[in-house]
């Protein structure tokens, strides 16, 4: 195959020690591919009757792909800490090492049972503390525009991974040939005009007007601006801004009306998918303030988020604060 490998990609970047542990990542989430791809064969569909820091329900599989990237990026010997929506805290995997990544191991887990597409999303920071010591809190609650390297990984009608270092968007799928990843969407932009926007809009009485007169808008019929626009949900949010990414389109999990956040994480949701949106040339905001600029004070804080198309994203911000 005449495509450079994810491997071989990532070395040309520079930097070994963040080359070893996206390597890591990345076979971590080979074999969670695998089982994702085999979950209706296997006893790893349902809940393990226990729940998580936020109170969910875990699904076993959210469990085992958790249990997965620990080993392997413990293995990689340079993430040095760890958090994700699985652990209440922060936990320590290589004292010596340089980086801290912060993970949603299994996005959209409720679509298990269906087989909708569903991801892993990650963002790593450079620890601030010194090498040697266990890893701090002030290791993971850096802003967004100090992030080295985010992305996701999507399983569905193929496994993807998108991954930008700051130096734009680059996709990488997975050869079930050989079981590696090959670059296959270089240099993603995501289209400046959309017209798809992705909201749950069943719960649009819980919205403030502003945001209930965008969805309006975006049903009204105009040819001069092409609407109405499509609706499409899927209820993963890496399902539903990989389509966007690729097609053109708004992602919008609002705060209720009456409410400061929303439900997704900031620091493993909302940073790493706003990194990849903004280096693929399009935006992301709380409703206020840019994604990226918001300083996290805790490792599960939660966040509202609209991100896509420069032109949808305009013109949401500009209903959501009138």
């Amino acid at each position: 195959m005449n495509r450079p490998s994810f491997p071989d990609f990532v070395v040309a970047d520079g930097d070994l020690d963040l080359t070893k542990l996206l390597v890591a990542l990345a076979e971590g989430c080979k074999v969670i591919s695998h089982l994702v791809n085999n979950v209706g064969l296997s006893d790893i569909i349902g809940h393990t009757g226990s729940s998580n820091v936020h109170g969910e329900d875990v699904q076993k599989l959210d469990d085992l792909t958790n249990k997965i990237l620990t080993d392997y990026l413990t293995a990689s010997e340079t993430c040095a800490g760890f958090v994700s929506e699985e652990n209440e805290h922060i936990l320590t995997l290589n004292a010596g090492g340089k980086f801290t990544i912060a993970v949603d191991p299994l996005d959209g887990s409720s679509n298990i049972d269906v087989a909708a597409p569903i991801g892993t999303i990650f963002c790593v920071h450079e620890r601030l503390t010194a090498p040697g010591g266990d890893v701090e809190g002030v290791d993971f609650l850096q802003k967004g525009t100090a992030t080295r390297a985010a992305g996701y990984f999507i399983y569905g009608s193929s496994t993807m991974l998108i991954i930008s270092t700051g130096r734009g968007v680059n996709g990488f799928t997975l050869n079930t040939a050989d079981n590696e990843f090959y670059l296959s969407h270089p240099n993603i932009m995501m289209p400046e005009k959309g017209k798809i926007y992705s909201i749950n809009q069943g719960n649009a009485q819980k919205y403030d007007d502003g945001l209930r007169n965008f969805l309006n808008y975006c049903g009204e019929v105009d040819k001069d601006t092409s609407r109405p626009y499509s609706l499409r949900y899927i209820g993963s949010m890496v399902g539903d801004i990989h389509r966007n990414l690729i097609k053109g389109g708004i992602f919008i999990y609002p705060a209720n009306k009456g409410e400061t956040k929303g439900k997704l994480r900031l620091l493993y949701e909302c940073i790493p998918m706003s990194f990849i949106v903004e280096q693929a040339g399009g935006k992301a905001s709380d409703g206020k303030m840019r994604i990226l600029e918001i300083q996290p004070t805790d490792f599960h804080e939660r966040c509202a988020i609209f991100i896509g198309s420069k032109n949808l994203m305009d013109k949401a911000l500009e209903f959501v604060n009138q």
